[in-house]
C-alpha cells in the first residue's frame, strides 16, 4: 500500500480527503486536472453511467453500492465540482443529472493521443503482416528447423 508522506494515511485516502475538501487556500488546479481526479474513482464512474440514462437520486445512486448515503453525496460533490454533475432541487429533493460538457472536453483532449496510438498500431500491423508474409516465403517448418541447431 502506498502511504502519503504528509499525514501516514493510505495514499488513496489522502486523495479522496483532498478531493472533498473545500480548503480556501488549495491552489487552484485546471479543468482537466479536477474531471480527470474526478473520473479516477471507480464509485463515481458508475455514478456517471447510471446518470448517463437520467436524473437519480442520491438514494437511487447510493441502491448498487455498499456505501452510506452521505459518502454518495460527497462523491457527487466531487462530480459537481469537476463540473461533470448538476444538482437541481425539488422540494426536499435534490436529483441529479449528468452535465456532459467536460466529458466532451476531455473526450477531445484524448483524441490527439488516440489518432498517435492509431499510427503506432497501424506501423505494427504493417510490420506483423510482414513477418507473416516472410514465413509463408520461407517456410516455417525451415525456421523452425534452424532455431533448434
Amino acid at each position: 500500500m502506498v502511504y502519503s508522506s504528509l499525514t501516514k494515511l493510505p495514499l488513496s485516502m489522502y486523495l479522496t480527503y483532498r478531493l472533498n475538501m473545500n480548503l480556501p487556500d488549495r491552489k487552484s488546479t485546471d479543468r482537466f486536472s479536477t474531471t480527470f481526479a474526478a473520473l479516477a474513482d471507480p464509485t463515481r464512474r458508475a455514478m456517471l453511467a447510471r446518470l448517463a440514462t437520467g436524473t437519480a437520486t442520491v438514494t437511487e445512486l447510493a441502491e448498487p453500492f455498499d456505501i452510506s448515503l452521505p459518502a454518495v453525496s460527497k462523491h457527487l460533490k466531487v462530480l459537481e465540482r469537476a463540473g461533470l454533475v448538476l444538482r437541481d432541487r425539488d422540494a426536499q429533493w435534490r436529483p441529479s443529472r449528468l452535465k456532459a460538457d467536460r466529458l466532451k472536453d476531455v473526450s477531445r483532449w484524448v483524441e490527439r493521443y488516440r489518432r498517435f496510438w492509431d499510427e503506432k498500431f497501424d506501423r505494427l500491423d504493417e510490420y506483423l503482416h510482414e513477418l507473416q508474409r516472410k514465413e509463408k516465403k520461407h517456410g516455417r517448418k525451415n525456421q523452425i528447423s534452424r532455431r533448434a541447431r
